[in-house]
């Protein structure tokens, strides 16, 4: 057999570092803060370089829709919510930056009992031994009687879920999304699966409401994506529901005809999954689009990014 030996090097061709193309340069490093400095200056010294570049991005893409016009769509689970973010959320929503919202069904749960009660998120795991889990008798018949009203009088669900908080009497404990949205006349669009949310558990429940509302929701949200050209949508921390009623949604709106292309896509959440990955950030902006992740938890990232935000407006 060959015996092989150690190579040598001494003929190996080496070049001056300073003719090397580097993607790393010392100017985008990032600066030391200083104390009482401002938030400004705090942002500013962040390194410029992969996620704290895209974050910059985002902002960028952010106040340039808002600049333009053009809507910035934010899709949503209810962790935002029950992480006491909905204030940040209404800010930018007055602000006329966020031009809509879209969620799953939980997220109108958390947003009634926050407004309502000043609480939420149950002990599931004690609750379910006895049968007692999401068995709250205000929630079930708040939501679902809204819902039920809404219907008849031709609303989707998030509207009817807004337009009864708000005009519920007595002082709520905290802040509306969807009392908001019906406030400021912004689409806030609920997709539900059914089963999955505590009020399908209560007699009040009723299927058929509950349904048609969510399909007009989704029929409204297909009407906001039509009109996305310019714009950004933002997927905060739902790892199924919003990236597949957004890819149905969006398709809709280019099957008949709009041109939803130029978009910019964001996912924010602190695991990056696959459909989210697929059907938000890699799908959708095939032909002109840009996408960005950012990865972290939603009670630092969002505040973080809606600062940027009000810095620069």
């Amino acid at each position: 057999m060959k015996k092989y030996r150690p190579i040598s090097l001494r003929s190996v061709k080496t070049y001056p570092l300073s003719k090397r193309k580097s993607k790393v340069q010392e100017r985008l490093s990032a600066k030391v803060h200083t104390k009482g400095a401002g938030f400004g200056e705090f942002i500013s010294g962040l390194p410029d370089v992969l996620a704290a570049s895209d974050l910059r991005a985002v902002a960028k893409a952010i106040l340039k829709a808002h600049k333009n016009g053009r809507p910035v769509v934010l899709g949503m689970g209810a962790h935002p919510i029950k992480l006491g973010l909905s204030a940040l959320i209404i800010d930018l929503m007055e602000r006329g930056v966020i031009t809509a919202i879209a969620t799953n069904g939980a997220a109108i749960v958390h947003d009634f009992e926050l407004f309502w009660a000043g609480h939420t998120s149950e002990d599931v795991a004690r609750a379910l031994k006895d049968g007692s889990f999401g068995m709250a008798q205000d929630t079930g018949k708040h939501l679902n009687s809204a819902i039920k009203k809404g219907v008849l009088k031709g609303l989707g669900l998030g509207k009817s879920v807004g337009a009864h908080l708000n005009s519920m009497k007595g002082k709520p404990y905290g802040p509306s999304l969807f009392a908001a949205a019906d406030r400021l006349n912004l689409p806030a669009t609920v997709h539900v699966a059914m089963g999955t949310d505590i009020i399908h558990m209560h007699p009040s429940a009723d299927g058929a409401a509950i349904g048609e509302a969510s399909h007009r929701d989704f029929k409204l949200f297909s009407s906001v994506l039509a009109d996305l050209e310019g714009g950004v949508y933002i997927n905060l921390g739902s790892a199924v529901m919003l990236p597949e009623v957004f890819l149905k949604a969006l398709t809709v709106a280019r099957n008949l005809g709009h041109k939803a292309d130029r978009i910019t896509t964001v996912n924010m959440d602190f695991i990056q999954h696959y459909r989210v990955r697929e059907n938000v950030l890699a799908r959708p902006t095939q032909w002109g689009g840009t996408s960005y992740a950012l990865t972290g938890h939603h009670e630092i990232m969002l505040p973080l990014l809606a600062a940027m935000l009000i810095e620069d407006l």
